[in-house]
């Protein structure tokens, strides 16, 4: 039949797998690199309070005008840049693969690497090309640059730390992508907060570089906020692909407020960086675990049978990250996001004692 989706439907869409979440209803949920505070009471009852007073009959301001302007003072953003605010991250990526999807056009990222670059890539009708890292998951400079003259891509997506494997590229590595490639290189900065390290001075250095950022690892997951940074020229541009009022009246006044306290939010990242640290350590003691570096608000590290042990955890109430099988540099590989104190014990505690016996699955 004619009318079927297959005959209808883009063939590489039919292909395509979506991006799945799993369901943690009644677990400790450990998988999608959440802050796992909750905000003060009081700043809850403000924000209660927000929305009860909320014109939510109305349009939101399709500018968020008041919301950028507490975004460039908290967060520094250099006065000549300009900000541009999407519904989660996902949002803004999209606009820029559509924005440059000429035909033929290349979107290029790093193998193993965030997936929405490359399910986006795809859906928007770009060549998707990912460079294998190295072994340690760092940077292969050459290979990437072999890339670049090879392909000429039209954007370039490097997430800084990166996911899933935590860790922060080289300055000087990124610095030379930025150089050679002929169209833009977008910076994904989603952990900054536990990273310590950013790329939001080199804006003003190199004129095709543009900054990513969200609010959701810092605690905002929920309201679904992110940004993209750079010179007005290119802004300009992706704002004409910008659906009207994408980011609502409550995500809006809620950030606005949260804002306004965001040493909260840095003290949270704080605790989330020492409890990052006590929880590689304990992992380092598991005989059988190769725990990696991480400068994100999660942690990776390889096992034995690692598809076995995550579902043994699941059967024990505790929901992380299985990559083994997704790349060949993360056979066995399994991450798990920091959660509370209790949360981190608890997990390290079912893991070891999974590790000390026999595993008895269904």
């Amino acid at each position: 039949m004619s009318n079927l989706p297959e005959s209808i439907i883009r063939p590489e869409i039919v292909a395509l797998s979506a991006y799945h979440v799993p369901p943690a209803e009644g677990m400790i949920k450990l998988d999608a690199m959440e802050n796992p505070y909750a905000l003060p009471l009081i700043l809850r009852e403000e924000i209660s309070q927000l929305a009860e007073d909320a014109r939510i009959n109305r349009y939101p301001d399709p500018s968020a005008a008041p919301l950028k302007t507490i975004l460039k003072e908290t967060l520094s953003i250099p006065a000549e840049m300009s900000v541009m605010l999407g519904n989660g991250s996902d949002e803004i990526i999209q606009i820029i693969a559509l924005a440059t999807a000429k035909p033929g056009a290349v979107l290029m990222g790093v193998d193993p690497g965030f997936a929405m670059f490359r399910i986006i890539a795809t859906f928007c009708g770009m060549n998707y090309v990912g460079v294998p890292l190295s072994a340690d998951f760092s940077l292969d400079l050459e290979a990437m640059l072999a890339a670049i003259d090879q392909h000429q891509p039209a954007v370039i997506f490097l997430a800084y730390p990166n996911n899933p494997s935590g860790n922060l590229f080289d300055t000087e590595a990124i610095c030379r992508i930025i150089e050679a490639t002929p169209g833009i290189v977008v910076v994904d900065e989603a952990y900054h907060a536990f990273a310590d390290a950013s790329f939001i001075e080199k804006l003003m250095e190199y004129p095709n570089l543009l900054l990513m950022r969200t609010l959701s690892k810092l605690g905002l997951a929920g309201l679904r906020l992110g940004m993209l940074v750079g010179r007005a020229e290119w802004l300009t541009q992706f704002e004409k692909l910008r659906l009207p009022y994408n980011v609502g009246i409550l995500t809006q006044l809620i950030v606005e407020r949260v804002l306004q306290h965001y040493d909260i939010l840095l003290e949270q990242a704080a605790s989330i960086k020492a409890e990052r640290a006590i929880l590689r350590a304990r992992l380092a003691t598991m005989g059988e675990v190769e725990v990696f570096p991480s400068d994100a608000n999660f942690v990776l590290f390889r096992l034995n049978e690692a598809s076995r042990v995550f579902q043994e955890l699941q059967r024990h109430g505790i929901l992380i990250k299985n990559l083994d099988g997704t790349h060949p540099l993360l056979t066995n590989c399994l991450r798990v996001t920091v959660g509370t104190p209790d949360e981190n014990t608890q997990f390290c505690k079912t893991l070891r004692r999974i590790l000390e016996k026999p595993l008895q699955l269904a």
